[in-house]
């Protein structure tokens, strides 16, 4: 079993186990127009989250910690991806989304990706 190009078997441990996760999630959770997907992809440094339509293929909103503004805000990894959360809710009412289906990408539900869940959901998106 192939996915991104590489083989799900060969490789640094954590990495492969997270993608199987990712894959066997990405089986079961599917945006739509109603209600589309909140993609979580979290790096060593760096949160970002998506709001996708997968009928389309479209993606109808986003936020990083590359972003201007969170680039210096402050040293603390769950505080930048809790405001992460905030933006990406806030770009994703203005697109006109009130509900997602969350996709934490593989990773567990803890630390960042649970801050960036809370954010989202304290800016008004439901799920």
């Amino acid at each position: 079993m192939t996915t991104y190009g590489t083989k799900l078997g060969s490789g640094n441990k954590v990495a492969v186990g997270r993608k199987r996760r990712h894959v066997r999630v990405r089986k079961k959770v599917s945006g739509t127009a109603d209600r589309p997907r909140l993609v979580v992809t979290r790096s060593a440094r760096h949160m970002v989250a998506q709001v996708v339509d997968d009928t389309v293929g479209r993606t109808l909103a986003s936020a990083s910690t590359m972003e201007v503004d969170l680039r210096g805000a402050t040293t603390d990894k769950t505080a930048k991806a809790r405001k992460v959360g905030q933006l990406v809710a806030e770009r994703a009412k203005t697109a006109g989304v009130q509900a997602v289906v969350f996709d934490r990408g593989g990773n567990r539900y803890h630390g960042r990706v649970a801050a960036l869940a809370e954010g989202a959901r304290e800016g008004g998106l439901d799920f």
